[in-house]
């Protein structure tokens, strides 16, 4: 350790202060991460996420959904690593299956993930409403 010639330490205050603007960079590359990317139109799968910062407390719920996932897991194997190669990691907390229907401005959110189990409907309903304010957007516990 390097001492100053006030005999305090170096090291750990040039370390303290990288660390704040990496935390500030890592908080900041969160907030930029889109709370909802859903497809446009069409009935399909799709996963709540927690996603934070590594090996820190910030952190935010986001939704994905996507006809192109045959299966939920497939969603959260696309998500995962671009989240990581952020610094961040994410977890699942359940899915389900969006009806997205643009043209009447409504969202349906609804059924539940084999491997996941059901997400809270009401958490990925108030976040489509954050990303679609002008939508009707609906939730149920419903199968189908």
């Amino acid at each position: 350790m390097l001492l100053s010639v006030l005999g305090r330490p170096l090291l750990s205050a040039r370390l303290s202060g990288a660390f704040s603007i990496t935390s500030a960079a890592m908080a900041d590359a969160l907030a930029k991460i889109p709370v909802v990317e859903i497809d446009s139109e069409g009935t399909f799968k799709y996963i709540l996420l927690t996603v934070k910062v590594k090996d820190g407390d910030v952190h935010k719920d986001i939704v994905r959904g996507t006809k192109s996932a045959e299966y939920h897991n497939h969603i959260f194997e696309k998500v995962n690593p671009a989240m990581e190669a952020l610094g961040m990691e994410c977890k699942c907390l359940g899915g389900g299956k969006i009806e997205h229907n643009s043209q009447e401005k409504k969202l349906r959110v609804f059924g539940e993930s084999t491997a996941f189990g059901k997400a809270d409907h009401s958490v990925s309903a108030e976040k489509l409403k954050s990303a679609f304010s002008d939508y009707e957007i609906t939730w149920s516990d419903d199968k189908k």
